[in-house]
């Protein structure tokens, strides 16, 4: 709708509404008691569209001066003079601007396209509010204008004036608001059963025939409370909108019922008594009605949200049941009581017997175990140990009628948040426990069968290197790389068993202080150099942390770091090692080991990493090109990183990490 239509519509609905109100004038003070344009101006005004510069920029003036001519024209035409009709005019426009302003901070989506937007009673009372305090505005102005013609001022007019026109914006405001945009009202209309229906039409009849009797027959009997009820019954059980023109039409026939005479109003001498009675009554009426529609539509709302949440939480925990019993893992939940609080389908089985009930027996029950097959002590259940706060992960024998054979289960737990129960995952690592029993037999094997005949042939070789004639050039070199290949293999095959070692041997975390590994490794390589006439290494240590790794596999780690970063110095130079520990705040410890040596080529930062790959082939330096992939597998098999990178002054620089000791 364009902006001149909807000022030409408005202003016409205006002239209606302000002739209505000025027909209620009663005496010399020409105050009209009844005043639906305040409504009308409610709906005009604050429905207006704000300009994007904000509230008061881009309104134009055309519905303004309308506003002022018509309220002047009109109390002109029914006796009003012209000083009086321009304050009623002053008084209307302030209560306007009032309006929109605190509609605007308070309500800023109330007037939205597509009818009222009101939905919940906070809502409803910033509305009421802003009707009232803008009804004190205007009431402020046309109090002022009252006493300023007519030289009287009366608390009453100005009690009636802040009645009516509050009235007139709540009620009529919000009912012309449905009717100017009837969408809303008819989309519920057509949402309704037939049974609803059919109690909106009873509700509507049984009003109409209590207004009647109350206001039309009884005379001025005190029964007009009974009415509530019919409004109490339209809050309760029918639509909103309903209730709004509900309010609207039997608050219409309130009014005109007194002002004609009747009813239990009429009794009432004092017009502005009887007619602020009149609208306290209309108002009591409105407002009950709102509350108790939109309490329902809020409860309504609520239970729809809950019962939506009830059927995600539903949804959630079947599908988490699912997941739960679909692991391969066994999962369990024990409470501070020694009940089970779950149990999935994995742990039932790897466990294989069940008490019958959710009471937690003793270990022997279930043919729990050490890894050894010593018996569990009382009070070193996981579970236990776990609420005790003194558990490490382990490994448990289980032997019972379901598993004769013996079965291993690594066990992991921890103190589930916010409660005193206890989560246990555990899964079976038979198989990887025979593999690793198989490896360490493989290892022992080639320890064994390689290595004595590798033995025989370095002592033989060393036997024919005496024995040979030394002016035999041919029979000397062919001695000299014999030897050479038996220290290959000798070296091949170490490097293969401490990779093997490094990649399939179990973990056995415990607290590791570096600094005492370290600056023993530093003695033996010291002592080392002493003993071949080497250029003695230089240690640049610091005071190193505890971390929290296999013993064994950290000394190897450093062994080969500290190692490599002596073998790759270049000839005559003197081995520089700076090592340094700093805790990163992420649970692990992160350890530096550089040194002045020949450094990484460029590009192979990364390579180093990989199996049998040897950077510097070219300069002579021997090796399997394992080492560092075994330093890596370490590493990793910790949580940790390890990265290669230049020094600041030349060599190179390796970092790692490994858990902190807590």
């Amino acid at each position: 709708m364009s902006p001149l239509l909807r000022t030409l519509g408005f202003a016409a609905l205006y002239v209606i509404a302000t002739y209505a109100g000025r027909l209620t004038v009663l005496d010399q003070t020409n105050l009209s008691l009844v005043w639906p344009a305040a409504g009308v101006l409610a709906v005009w005004f604050a429905g207006r569209p704000r300009s994007r510069r904000g509230w008061g920029r881009g309104w134009g003036w055309a519905d303004p001066a309308a506003l002022v001519a018509i309220t002047f024209a009109v109390n002109m035409a029914t006796g009003a003079g012209a000083t009086m009709a321009g304050f009623f005019s002053a008084a209307n426009l302030a209560q306007a601007y009032a309006l929109v302003w605190l509609l605007h901070r308070w309500l800023p989506t109330l007037w939205q396209p597509g009818g009222l937007r009101i939905g919940r009673l906070p809502q409803l009372w910033r509305f009421l509010l802003a009707a009232l305090l803008s009804s004190v505005v205007g009431a402020v102005v046309g109090a002022a204008g009252l006493w300023l013609v007519h030289g009287v001022h009366s608390p009453e007019s100005t009690a009636v004036w802040m009645a009516r026109n509050t009235v007139g914006v709540v009620v009529v405001g919000l009912a012309l608001r449905l009717l100017l945009h009837p969408g809303r009202f008819w989309a519920d209309w057509k949402a309704l059963g037939a049974r609803w229906r059919i109690e909106h039409i009873g509700v509507t009849a049984a009003s109409a025939l209590a207004y009647l009797l109350v206001f039309g027959i009884t005379h001025g009997l005190p029964v007009a409370f009974t009415l509530i009820t019919l409004t109490v019954w339209a809050g309760v059980r029918l639509r909103t909108t309903y209730v709004v023109l509900h309010s609207l039409a039997f608050g219409t026939v309130t009014i005109l019922f007194t002002l004609n005479g009747t009813g239990p109003f009429a009794a009432i001498a004092s017009h502005p008594l009887r007619a602020l009675v009149a609208q306290i009554f209309v108002a009591t009426l409105a407002v009950v009605g709102l509350v108790l529609a939109l309490g329902r539509d809020e409860r309504d709302a609520l239970v729809s949200r809950l019962r939506a949440s009830e059927e995600a939480a539903v949804e959630q925990a079947t599908t988490m049941a699912t997941i739960i019993d679909s692991m391969q893992e066994g999962l369990v939940v024990i409470d501070d009581q020694g009940r089970h609080r779950l149990v999935n389908a994995a742990a039932r089985r790897l466990i294989g017997v069940s008490r019958g009930t959710d009471q937690v027996a003793e270990a022997g029950f279930y043919g729990l175990s050490h890894a050894d097959g010593s018996p569990l002590a009382d009070g070193d259940s996981p579970h236990q140990r776990i609420l005790a706060g003194s558990f490490e992960p382990t490994d448990l024998l289980v032997r019972n009628v379901a598993n004769p054979g013996g079965r291993i289960i690594h066990v992991n737990g921890s103190v589930l948040p916010n409660s005193h129960e206890a989560l246990l995952v555990f899964h079976d690592v038979t198989a990887d426990r025979r593999h690793r029993d198989e490896l360490t037999s493989f290892a022992g094997v080639v320890a064994h069968d390689l290595m004595n005949p590798l033995a025989t042939i370095e002592g033989w070789s060393e036997v024919l290197a005496g024995e040979v004639d030394e002016e035999n050039d041919f029979a000397v070199d062919s001695v000299v790389r014999i030897r050479r290949a038996a220290e290959r293999m000798r070296s091949l095959i170490d490097g293969l068993l401490a990779y093997t070692t490094a990649r399939d041997a179990g973990l056995d975390p415990a607290p590791v202080d570096l600094d005492a590994i370290v600056r023993d490794i530093a003695t033996g390589r010291l002592d080392h150099a002493a003993s071949t006439g080497a250029p003695m290494p230089r240690f640049d240590l610091e005071d190193l942390t505890l971390v929290r790794a296999d013993p064994t596999l950290t000394r190897q780690l450093l062994e080969n770091l500290i190692g490599n970063a002596i073998k790759y110095t270049a000839p005559g130079v003197v081995p520089q090692i700076v090592i340094r520990a700093k805790v990163a705040g992420d649970g692990f410890v992160r350890i530096s080991v550089s040194d002045n040596g020949i450094g990484i080529p460029q590009g192979q930062h990364e390579a180093i990493f990989q199996n049998f790959h040897r950077a510097h082939v070219r300069e002579g330096y021997a090796g399997t090109g394992l080492g560092l992939a075994i330093c890596k597998r370490i590493v990793e098999r910790h949580g940790g990183t390890i990265t290669a990178s230049s020094g600041d002054s030349g060599g190179s620089q390796m970092t790692f990490t490994l858990p902190v000791s807590v």
